[in-house]
């Protein structure tokens, strides 16, 4: 009843107004207010400002600059072997098991489809009707850039508009198909072990997707599903592929369904970014 108490205003919000505006904000520049801002969100978001590249909140112009700052890459060794699946962010665990008939475990009494969570296209859903998936939620704490898991190929990058339901756990278990109602950026890529689908869910405030081999995906927000294909884009296993310029929520689907899950993995499990999630 608290999960749904919390959730059910999300239902009137404007949400892509509000999320523009925080947008705006996030890019002001004004040196008397960023770095108060930075040092009080480190403090109450528990934010390791050593783990930066750059520490010091002084040095960012704009909130945002922070929010998708660097770390120091010895901070997040990527696990070796062709076959190992590496976590592509800082985060934590939502769900992780088997896509049964293409549908998607969500949370208890929720689940979505593959297809829909695609963008609408069988060819596109296809190779993962029993395939493997794994949600990973990251939180406002979190580093917001985004990682290959493997080693891939991009076939294509699909934008599927939506509406932008905050991502939290509360929403999670109360929203019905919330990720596939969320506007979203889905990267499909090619690998040595099958398709591999990045799914970047937007959330409230954090409607601003990109992609490295695109720039700012969104916003504006588009009016349908767009597909665009970028030629000789192959990414290595642990290369950044793109970024929140908030928090939110990655959603791997793998149409390999031999995945071994690394032990101890399962909802709640943090994770970072380069660590194991499975072999192959």
């Amino acid at each position: 009843m608290i999960d749904i108490l919390k959730s059910w205003p999300l239902y009137i919000l404007p949400h892509h107004f509000i999320s523009r505006l925080v947008f705006r904000l996030t890019r002001i520049q004004c040196p008397a207010v960023v770095p108060r801002a930075i040092r009080l969100f480190s403090k109450v978001f528990k934010v390791d400002l050593d783990e930066a590249v750059n520490p010091d909140p002084a040095s960012y112009t704009t909130f945002n600059e922070f929010f998708t700052r660097p770390l120091k890459p010895e901070l997040r060794p990527v696990a070796g072997g062709e076959n190992v699946l590496v976590s592509p962010v800082d985060g934590t665990v939502s769900q992780a098991g088997r896509i049964e008939q293409g549908r998607i475990f969500q949370a208890k009494g929720h689940d979505y489809s593959a297809l829909e969570l695609l963008g609408g296209d069988e060819a596109r859903a296809a190779p993962f009707m029993n395939g493997q998936f794994m949600t990973i939620y990251l939180s406002p704490r979190d580093y917001h850039r985004i990682h290959m898991p493997l080693s891939g190929s991009l076939l294509e990058q699909v934008y599927v508009p939506g509406r932008l339901f905050s991502v939290a756990g509360h929403t999670v278990r109360t929203v019905p198909r919330l990720f596939a109602r969320n506007e979203r950026v889905v990267a499909l890529f090619d690998t040595d072990f099958g398709k591999l689908a990045m799914v970047l869910v937007g959330a409230i405030n954090v409607a601003a997707i990109e992609t490295v081999w695109d720039g700012l995906v969104t916003p504006p927000q588009g009016r349908g599903v767009k597909r665009q294909r970028f030629p000789d884009v192959a990414l290595a296993k642990g290369e950044e592929m793109g970024r929140f310029n908030m928090g939110s929520t990655v959603i791997l689907l793998l149409e390999n369904s031999a995945v071994q899950w690394e032990t101890g993995l399962a909802a709640g499990s943090p994770l970072k970014l380069g660590g194991r999630l499975a072999t192959l």
